[in-house]
């Protein structure tokens, strides 16, 4: 008994991450799974009759509106991933490396889009859009979807690169300068390469958060179609297993990126 519990005690810590990362990974497991699911209305109980099949992994644009609905997402999160990277990543040097008057009321309200929960914020950009964009000309659809992902894409960047960049020995710039590098030059050698793992990592969490965003995107897309719209329209009638393939694919293509990108940062470092 004493053998076993020195045992369990010496790898608790083990067994409790293993034991956290199997219940991360469920979902993901049953996604992977019922993607060879040969069901014919629902694809929400396994079909024993005909086992398991490939013809999903074939065809994932066979069910009907499935990729129309990724390029759209594809297309709203590139888009909303460029726009917020650069601007975050701008305010971001502002904040850290300026000062000016109201930079510390600057640095509270970058956490408003991050503190407010999701439905209360769908509903006001709604309401701004219909009351105010309208007048305008634009109609709620894909530039809506847009705007309201740069909007809370925005301060996830904002927070990361200036975490990063609190981190960065500020006399780098100081020793470059001494050295007759003019601030462009140290800017482009010096501070851009040393933040830039920042920047990527910024970069990828917004696309995620685009990518994946279902409760503001429900409120101002019109008759838009994200991939996680037509997942939960497509969940009242049974989700098609196409679905499930273009899900677990993008999940692999992630951890794929960030592996990758661990492993360049590792590289570098060394």
């Amino acid at each position: 008994m004493r053998t076993v519990t020195r045992w369990i005690g010496d790898r608790f810590a083990m067994i409790a991450a293993l034991l956290v990362l199997g219940y991360l990974f469920l979902p993901v497991a049953y996604t992977f799974v019922f993607s060879f699911n040969d069901y014919r209305k629902s694809n929400i109980i396994w079909n024993d009759a005909s086992g398991p099949t490939l013809k999903h992994w074939k065809d994932p644009c066979g069910a009907p509106g499935v990729c129309d609905s990724l390029v759209t997402s594809l297309q709203v999160g590139l888009l909303a991933t460029l726009v917020s990277t650069v601007l975050g990543t701008l305010l971001a040097f502002a904040l850290v490396r300026q000062k000016f008057r109201g930079r510390g009321a600057s640095n509270v309200l970058v956490f408003v889009p991050m503190a407010t929960p999701e439905i209360v914020l769908g509903a006001s950009l709604l309401t701004i859009f219909v009351q105010g964009f309208s007048r305008v000309g634009l109609q709620l659809g894909f530039w809506t979807i847009v705007i309201a992902h740069i909007m809370f894409c925005l301060s996830f960047v904002v927070v990361t690169v200036r975490a990063r960049l609190q981190s960065l020995d500020p006399r780098l710039d100081e020793a470059a300068m001494d050295l007759y590098a003019d601030p462009r030059s140290t800017f482009m050698r010096i501070t851009l390469p040393l933040v830039m793992p920042g920047v990527v990592s910024a970069a990828m969490l917004a696309f995620a958060l685009s990518f994946d965003d279902f409760i503001i995107t429900n409120f101002v897309s019109g008759n838009e179609t994200t991939f996680p719209k037509f997942v939960y329209v497509s969940y009242l009638r049974g989700i098609p297993a196409q679905a499930n393939v273009i899900g677990f694919s993008m999940f692999v293509i992630a951890v794929g990126l960030v592996v990758l990108s661990q492993v360049v940062l590792s590289r570098r470092g060394r």
